[in-house]
């Protein structure tokens, strides 16, 4: 296991005999936001926890974990690629975990170590809570069908939207998420290609990187309206060029996805050490820190 141990590997709180151990798995990680976050709740709440960012080898995922809590950690976040190897690790998954077919946090309790995905309840949190969209009765379009979404579908269908549209330039990789979709709600679940959208929404759900290369699927500006709301899970310094073309568009509101990962560490953090911490003020400090 390779410690990547800049201003990451940050002591939060007095360490005592009371602290216990935290990490971010990821390769990359030097980009890695959750130190801060971390440090941030801590700070909130009073917990004392030392929680630190490292670089894994490709590969070397399951060894180092191992070492991570036969040495006293006690949970992980993990980022890109490693969700998948976190999946496999677990020795339990919640149901959240098992629907979304990733783990982001891992949890050690009573000796066992619990996979769990906080991504859908991070991005509800942020999209209900703090931006107050309404969701229930809504016409959901969500734009691709990877890894971002997969974690947000389960949690936003049982926010009761009246509709919920899947566009992929692959279809068939849509209509597979649709398919594994568990759907006791009345909501209509449908899959498509990008270029068979053409009715308005009410909420626009951006779950590829492509803006963040400056790129978009190609969309029909027919597809908003004035009550349209835009939300992009990628995050930059300036609005991302989906949040821009929204706004050309006309869309009432736009939003990018700092706010989830906020919300998704907040969630991380209390399965933690149960206690929430609040969100607002931590998603406004990081954005001034970008």
């Amino acid at each position: 296991m390779k410690g990547n141990i800049t201003e990451s590997n940050t002591v939060i709180g007095n360490l005592s005999q009371t602290t216990q151990f935290y990490a971010v798995f990821g390769n990359p990680i030097h980009h890695s936001k959750s130190p801060t976050l971390h440090q941030a709740f801590a700070k909130q709440t009073g917990e004392k926890i030392l929680y630190t960012a490292m670089l894994v080898d490709i590969g070397g995922f399951a060894t180092a974990a191992n070492q991570f809590f036969s040495s006293g950690g006690k949970g992980l976040n993990i980022t890109v690629p490693f969700k998948i190897d976190a999946l496999r690790y677990a020795q339990q998954l919640t149901d959240r975990a098992k629907k979304a077919g990733a783990v982001n946090t891992l949890i050690k309790k009573d000796n066992i170590v619990i996979g769990d995905n906080t991504d859908g309840i991070g991005f509800i949190d942020d999209v209900v809570t703090n931006l107050q969209w309404p969701i229930r009765h809504k016409n959901i379009l969500i734009l691709g069908a990877g890894g971002a979404i997969r974690g947000v579908l389960d949690p936003l269908l049982h926010s009761y939207p009246a509709s919920i549209t899947i566009a992929n330039r692959t279809v068939e990789k849509a209509e597979q998420l649709v398919a594994g979709l568990t759907n006791n709600t009345s909501c209509q679940i449908n899959a498509c290609h990008y270029d068979n959208i053409d009715t308005p929404f009410d909420i626009i759900i951006n779950g590829t990187s492509a803006s963040l290369h400056g790129e978009l699927p190609s969309l029909s500006p027919s597809i908003i309206t004035a009550n349209s709301r835009c939300y992009d899970m990628m995050y930059s310094k300036e609005p991302t060029v989906f949040m821009r073309w929204g706004k050309h568009c006309g869309a009432k509101e736009v939003a990018d996805g700092l706010g989830m990962l906020v919300c998704q560490g907040a969630e991380s953090f209390y399965q933690w050490r149960g206690v929430k911490p609040q969100t607002r003020a931590v998603i406004k400090a990081l954005r001034l820190s970008l």
